[in-house]
């Protein structure tokens, strides 16, 4: 970036030094570039999963295993998924597990080891799976993997309306009431959680009372941008400028989910409990208004036969804030708010026009046809910011 473009320290955190970020973010930036001239990657087949998972769990000191039921789970532009059985030595009964591992290039460029600390550091405080096993830099493996517990449940009510891509256009209608209730719990607990006291080696904290919780994540997605962009967009860069400029300060970093929304929570029918909180891969310590303004994007909300707005096909807006600060005893700021909401449409633009076409465009993942519908959702985005950008 241009000299002319560098601003002054403020707050102690140099706002254009774009080297600032998360280390563990950085090296896995850094690998996706190392590694897109692997390419192209195909989908694995049910025997290459069996072969990798046998040699991993021999590697692990197990003997005499047996992989078997091997299916492959729906969605996964981010992740291949596969369900199997894992029997070993006088084991007849065996375990169901769930293989999340790591395509060449995905939407979301993350870490196993993150995920798998996230998981373990949440046991006892929400429902989540268990982890079995992780393999965060594919040393055995082959590909960056983490093995987790199945676990029963639902994204989506059975009998219903409204199905989508991801859990987009979920209608919860009469289940709303049973799913809100927890919807809401889980983004207080994430929040509340002593991240000081957990084992989270692989996460670093951004400075209290300064706005490096914003750069940060202005880094990390700036950094995506620039790493894969295949066609300039002028919007993304004023957009990133905009963010830098008027980056707010945290007083207090919590832990983030950042994917908290429709479809990333699984529930029991017909009680409606939740059993597992999934998609932890973005999860970072940051602004909790990062989160709030994640879930009420367009995109993951539907809209009554009246045209009323529903947060995440749950809740009118008003009323989540308000449930959220009940829940949470943390009082939403509409400034910070509506800057997230600048983040966060800048970061699903990113997504979509950045490193899902790049991905796409270079054979490095296995869903060439979901990363190619996403670069037509761009402009979705694109038009979010104007908007947002216009309002703030």
């Amino acid at each position: 970036m241009s000299d002319i473009l560098h601003m002054p320290v403020v707050d102690g955190i140099d706002i254009w030094d774009r080297d600032d970020m998360e280390p563990r973010i950085r090296e896995i930036l850094d690998r996706t570039v190392r590694d897109r001239a692997k390419g192209p990657y195909a989908a694995k087949s049910d025997e290459e999963v069996v072969a990798m998972l046998t040699r991993y769990f021999t590697a692990e000191g197990l003997e005499k295993v047996t992989i078997s039921d091997v299916f492959r789970l729906a969605g996964g532009a981010s992740k291949e998924q596969f369900a199997f059985t894992l029997r070993h030595g006088e084991d007849e009964t065996g375990e169901r597990l769930v293989l999340r591992m790591d395509p060449l290039e995905a939407i979301s460029q993350t870490c196993r080891g993150r995920e798998a600390q996230i998981h373990q550091a949440f046991v006892g405080t929400l429902p989540v799976a268990s982890v079995r096993s992780v393999d965060a830099d594919g040393e055995i493996m082959g590909q960056p993997a983490i093995i987790l517990g199945f676990v029963l449940g639902v994204t989506e009510p059975t009998q219903g309306t409204g199905h989508g891509f991801s859990g987009i256009g979920t209608r919860y209608d009469e289940w709303s009431a049973k799913l809100t209730p927890q919807f809401i719990d889980a983004l207080a607990q994430v929040h509340r959680f002593d991240w000081r006291g957990a084992d989270l080696s692989f996460y670093a904290a951004p400075q209290a009372g300064t706005r490096q919780a914003a750069i940060w994540q202005v880094n990390w997605w700036s950094q995506v941008w620039w790493d894969g962009v295949v066609q300039p967009v002028a919007l993304l860069t004023y957009a990133e400028r905009w963010l830098r400029e008027n980056a707010p300060v945290c007083e207090h970093p919590v832990m983030t989910h950042s994917d908290l929304r429709l479809g990333n929570f699984m529930f029991e029918e017909p009680s409606g409990k939740f059993t597992a909180v999934l998609d932890w891969e973005l999860a970072h310590i940051g602004d909790f208004h990062e989160d709030i303004a994640w879930a009420i994007q367009r995109l993951f909300g539907t809209w009554t036969e009246d045209g009323d707005f529903l947060v995440c096909g749950l809740i009118a807006r008003g009323d989540f804030f308000r449930a959220y600060e009940e829940a949470s005893g943390n009082r939403i700021d509409p400034v910070k708010l509506r800057y997230y909401e600048v983040l966060n449409a800048y970061k699903c633009a990113v997504i979509d026009l950045g490193q899902a076409m790049r991905a796409a465009t270079q054979s490095n993942n296995h869903q060439d046809i979901i990363l190619t519908w996403l670069g037509s959702a761009g402009a979705v985005f694109l038009e979010q910011l104007v908007t947002l950008i216009r309002e703030a």
